[in-house]
């Protein structure tokens, strides 16, 4: 529901105009905007998050790695794949584990699986409709049936490729320190080939159809910040820089970056080490290592033309998403023919004390968990800091930069520009109820 009204001061020398959205649908979470423009200028763009605390920080200490692995899976029902692999990561980096090479080859397929479902939902279920003027994707289904089909294929298959691997689609239980309690057989990821050949060609349209949606306009150089490996696309390792110099080791994220605690919001939010906001996830990753997607991706995202376009302007981010979302079916169709199960599904390990760190790229970007262990490999402290907490400050800014081209508009039209906009970052706040309470104040 959109509500809108304007309320002069008591003294008539401001006057105070209210967009109230009670009820941002298509992203994850309670939240309210507040803008203050004067002089046709956003001097405040703040974007209130009341998700009550959830704990996990504290539920995991006393627990053992293991332990921690089952946890932070329950931490996000679209992508528990990336909270597992960045605890286990770092646990491994701190155990020293030495891990079969199939393993860490069965570790990107997990995590393409998550990959495909969670971008085949943003793309087509959440973010399409704001393209295509519908509120939601089942009224887009009555007039573009087969394309709303198509994406739900597309996570379907991303499911299957996770429940395979990690025993079931969500909140998967088959990931432990060292590998995996069970690797999957020849037998059951061959079952998978047909409908990856399938979904290639599926994905190539996908990007094409993403790049024919006319954004609206609007263009600004963020920072930009991913994991860069020598030789992969970035998932599991690399090194954690930007797109202005920031080159640190993926345990070592405290040293570039820090989180905070604003006054208007339930939820921290972080920042470079000089203050500058930054942007996480596909936009960042296909930008700062373009050259390491799978040549189907890469390919695709030549014919569209679009890089510049897709660093500048966050309305492409659907593109960016496309072309990770082709990357993650072609990759994981290359796991799926080459595959021969490891000799051993998990590598032996011993709990040490220490500090076990880690970052990974979940589909929404860079996620950095840090576990301070004791001798026994039990934790005493936990820091774990999602992309949606680390995108929050970029998402102000760029409101703040955009809402003045919108605020002359009608405002059902004003109110649907910048709702997009948030969409645009696909924010996964929770799974709760969905709120936007936007507020501008004039003066």
């Amino acid at each position: 529901m959109h509500e809108g009204d304007v309320t002069p001061d008591v003294g008539g020398a401001e006057e105070v105009t209210r967009y109230a959205v009670r009820q941002l649908t298509r992203v994850e979470g309670e939240g309210r905007l507040d803008l203050s423009v004067r002089d046709g200028v956003v001097h405040e763009a703040h974007l209130e998050i009341f998700e009550a605390p959830r704990y996990f920080e504290k539920l995991v200490v006393g627990r053992d790695a293991d332990e921690v692995i089952d946890i932070v899976a329950r931490i996000c029902g679209i992508c528990p794949v990336a909270y597992q692999m960045s605890a286990v990561h770092a646990f491994e980096r701190l155990f020293e584990v030495e891990v079969d090479p199939v393993v860490h080859t069965l570790r990107r397929l997990f995590y393409c699986g998550e990959w495909i479902e969670s971008h085949a939902l943003h793309i087509y279920l959440l973010h399409a409709p704001d393209f295509l003027g519908y509120p939601s994707a089942v009224e887009m289904a009555a007039d573009h049936q087969s394309v709303v089909e198509r994406g739900l294929r597309l996570k379907k298959l991303g499911n299957r490729i996770v429940a395979i691997l990690g025993g079931r689609a969500i909140h998967p239980v088959s990931v432990r320190v060292g590998g995996f309690s069970l690797a999957p057989t020849r037998d059951q990821l061959n079952e998978l080939r047909a409908d990856l050949a399938v979904a290639i060609g599926e994905a190539q349209e996908t990007v094409r159809w993403t790049a024919s949606l006319p954004p609206p306009p609007y263009a600004r150089e963020p920072r930009l910040v991913a994991l860069r490996h020598p030789d992969e696309y970035p998932m599991n390792d690399g090194r954690i820089v930007s797109s202005d110099g920031i080159d640190v080791a993926a345990g070592d994220w405290p040293a570039a970056f820090e989180e905070y605690q604003v006054p208007w919001s339930n939820a921290l939010q972080a920042r470079a080490r000089d203050g500058v906001p930054y942007l996480l996830g596909p936009t960042a990753r296909v930008t700062l290592a373009h050259d390491r997607l799978h040549p189907l991706a890469r390919e695709a995202l030549a014919e569209t033309g679009l890089g510049d376009e897709l660093r500048t302007s966050v309305f492409r981010s659907i593109v960016a998403r496309s072309v990770e979302l082709l990357h993650a079916i072609a990759e994981a169709a290359d796991i799926v023919d080459g595959y021969v199960p490891p000799a051993m599904a998990r590598a032996p390990w011993e709990p040490r004390a220490g500090v076990a760190a880690w970052a990974t790229e979940a589909p929404r970007g860079l996620l950095f968990h840090r576990y301070e262990v004791d001798e026994r490999g039990l934790v005493r402290r936990a820091q774990i800091v999602p992309p949606t907490s680390q995108n929050q400050a970029a998402i102000e800014h760029d409101l703040a930069i955009f809402a003045p081209s919108v605020l002359a508009l009608p405002h059902a039209e004003a109110t649907h520009r910048l709702e997009q906009l948030i969409r645009s970052y696909d924010p996964c706040i929770s799974c709760a109820t969905h709120f936007l309470d936007l507020r501008v104040d004039r003066r």
